[in-house]
C-alpha cells in the first residue's frame, strides 16, 4: 500500500506542475508574444476557470464514478500537456494563449480532484495521511515551475512549458500502469445528475465544503501574487523572485505533509482548525511585517504564511471525503473543488482591483475573509463532523 501511495503522489506532482507552469513565465511570455499587462491578469485566472468548467462536467456525468479513475487520470494528464505544451508554438498568440490554459485547467480537473478519488478508494483508513501527503504533491507541483524559471535563467521561457508538458506525461503513465482501481472503490452504473445537489443537504458535509470554500479564498490568491508580495518589498535585482516564490509557495507542501501525520494521532477537525487560524493571523499582520520587517525577516513571515495557508487544505478534504456518500465520493469531491476553484477567481479579480485603490499593505488584510468563515463552520461543535 505504502507503495501505491508513492506512485499517486509522484503522478500527481508531476501532472499539477502544468498548473502555473504560465504564471511562471508571464513576465518573459508577454515579452516575446507582445501581451500587455491586462492581458495577463486574465491569464492568471484562464486555467482556474478552465478548471471549474471542467470539474462542472466531471462531476455532473460523474466520471470519476463511472469509469476507471486511473484511466481518466491518464487521459486528462495526456491532453493537459499537449495544451500546456502548445503555448510554446510561434502562431498561439492573444486568445489563442487564453484557450490553451483554459484546456489545461479543463483537463486538471481529471488530474487533481481524481486523484484524490482515487486515494480514497484504497486509504479509507488514515485518509487525513493519504490526502495531507497529495495535496503536498499538488502544492510542489504548484511551486515547481518557478524552481525551473530560477534555475534556468538562460535558457528560453519554453523550457519551463516543455519540461512540465513531459512531467505530465510521465505522471498520467505511472499512475495508470501503477494503480489499479482501489478495493472501496464503488461505481456508478447510471449517471445521477441530481444525486450530487442532494449531497448537500447532509449538515456534516455542507460544513466542511463551506469550511473549504473559506480556505480557497485565501489560498491561490496569496499563491498568485507572491511574486508582487516579493517585488514590492525587496525591490532590489539582487534577490530571485523566482526561486524565492518556489521556496514560499513550496514550503507548503512540508505542511501538508505533517498535517496528514499529525491527522493520525489528532482529529483532522483540530487540525484544520489550528492552521485555519494561524492563517488569519497571518493576513491580518501582513502591514506590520510589509511596513517594519527587516527583508529577511519579511521573507521568513512569507514562508511561515506559505506553511499555514495550505496546511488545512488536506484536512478538508478529508473532511468532505469523510462525510460524503461512498457511491458519490468522487462527484462530490470534484463538485467542492469546482465551486473553490470559482471563488478563488473572485478573490484574484476582487484583489487586483482593490489594488487601484487601497494602500498595498492593506489590500491583503481583506483575505482574512475566508479564513474566518472557514473558522465559524469548525468552531461549532454541533456540526458532528466524521474525523
Amino acid at each position: 500500500m505504502k507503495q501505491i501511495l508513492f506512485i499517486i503522489i509522484l503522478a500527481q506532482f508531476f501532472c499539477t506542475s502544468v498548473w502555473f507552469a504560465g504564471n511562471a513565465v508571464m513576465t518573459e511570455m508577454a515579452i516575446a508574444k507582445d501581451l500587455d499587462e491586462l492581458y495577463l491578469v486574465y491569464l492568471i485566472s484562464a486555467v482556474q476557470f478552465g478548471f471549474i468548467i471542467g470539474t462542472l462536467v466531471f462531476a455532473s456525468l460523474s466520471i470519476a464514478d463511472r469509469y476507471s479513475p486511473s484511466l481518466v487520470f491518464l487521459f486528462s494528464a495526456l491532453f493537459a500537456a499537449l495544451f500546456n505544451g502548445l503555448i510554446t508554438f510561434n502562431w498561439i498568440t492573444g486568445n489563442s494563449i487564453l484557450i490553451c490554459r483554459f484546456l489545461t485547467g479543463f483537463f486538471l480537473a481529471g488530474i487533481y480532484p481524481v486523484g484524490m478519488k482515487i486515494a480514497a478508494d484504497y486509504f479509507e483508513n488514515g485518509l487525513g495521511k493519504s490526502l495531507g501527503f497529495l495535496v503536498g504533491a499538488l502544492v510542489l507541483g504548484t511551486a515547481f515551475p518557478h524552481l525551473i524559471n530560477g534555475l534556468s535563467i538562460k535558457k528560453s521561457w519554453k523550457f519551463v512549458l516543455y519540461t512540465t508538458s513531459v512531467l505530465s506525461i510521465l505522471g498520467g503513465l505511472i499512475l495508470y500502469f501503477g494503480v489499479k482501481d482501489g478495493p472501496y472503490r464503488k461505481k456508478l452504473g447510471v449517471i445521477q445528475f441530481a444525486a450530487v445537489g442532494n449531497v448537500f443537504r447532509i449538515r456534516a458535509l455542507r460544513k466542511s465544503a463551506f469550511g473549504y470554500f473559506g480556505h480557497m479564498w485565501e489560498l491561490y490568491t496569496f499563491w498568485t501574487f507572491v511574486p508582487l508580495l516579493l517585488s514590492q518589498k525587496l525591490n532590489s535585482p539582487q534577490y530571485n523572485y523566482s526561486f524565492l516564490t518556489f521556496i514560499i509557495i513550496g514550503s507548503g507542501a512540508l505542511a501538508c505533509f505533517f498535517s496528514g501525520l499529525l491527522s493520525m494521532r489528532f482529529s483532522v477537525h483540530k487540525i484544520a482548525l489550528v492552521a485555519v487560524s494561524v492563517s488569519c493571523a497571518c493576513c491580518l499582520l501582513f502591514p506590520l511585517f510589509f511596513c517594519y520587517a527587516s527583508n529577511d525577516l519579511y521573507i521568513s513571515f512569507l514562508v511561515f504564511w506559505g506553511l499555514f495557508v495550505v496546511a488545512d487544505s488536506p484536512m478538508f478534504s478529508s473532511l468532505v471525503a469523510a462525510n460524503a456518500p461512498a457511491d458519490l465520493r468522487g462527484s462530490t469531491l470534484t463538485m467542492v473543488n469546482s465551486i473553490g476553484f470559482l471563488i478563488t477567481i473572485l478573490s484574484i479579480q476582487m484583489m487586483g482591483q482593490l489594488l487601484n485603490y487601497l494602500p498595498f499593505y492593506l489590500v491583503w488584510t481583506i483575505l482574512a475573509v475566508g479564513p474566518v468563515f472557514a473558522l465559524l463552520q469548525l468552531v461549532n461543535r454541533s456540526n458532528k463532523l466524521k474525523l
